[in-house]
């Protein structure tokens, strides 16, 4: 009983823990980003009403932008969920939305008003993403089945 109560206690995580908890972030947060902002993306009648009108923070035209985000939100999300190109997919949806925060969304974080702008949760995306670039998909990832990849 008090072995248990000191694992519990440890500062430490074993191998086990540390991979369920990769997973869990990996799946939990962006099977969120996808289905909440990269479903939208990849519909035709949002890119017609959207696309013309949407934010260009890096000045590369609305359509290019538009793009940008949806590989961001649509396909990297889904390269995350299964451990595929973890790091790569992450620091891109990482860059992505930072970029997003501070020139589109001016930094917001606590939402006011009719419509509030819930900055918490773009921060949440890119911190998780910023996360899983440095510390990579772990155990339970296609990145480690397809390239075999051991804990070092």
């Amino acid at each position: 009983m008090l072995n248990q109560l000191k694992k519990c206690l440890s500062v430490y995580s074993s191998g086990l823990a540390s991979d369920i908890g990769l997973l869990a972030l990996r799946i939990g947060v962006f099977v969120s980003l996808l289905l909440k902002h990269g479903v939208e993306k990849i519909d035709p009648a949002f890119w017609t009403e959207v696309g013309p009108k949407f934010p260009d923070p890096a000045h590369i035209g609305h359509l290019p932008s538009l793009t940008v985000a949806m590989i961001s939100d649509f396909v990297c999300s889904i390269l995350i969920v299964l451990g595929l190109f973890t790091r790569a997919a992450s620091a891109y949806v990482f860059v992505v939305l930072a970029v997003a925060w501070a020139f589109t969304h001016n930094f917001i974080y606590f939402g006011k008003g009719l419509e509030p702008k819930h900055g918490e949760l773009i921060v949440i995306y890119f911190t998780v993403s910023l996360g899983l670039a440095l510390l990579g998909p772990g155990k339970w990832s296609l990145d480690r089945l397809l390239w075999n990849r051991k804990e070092q």
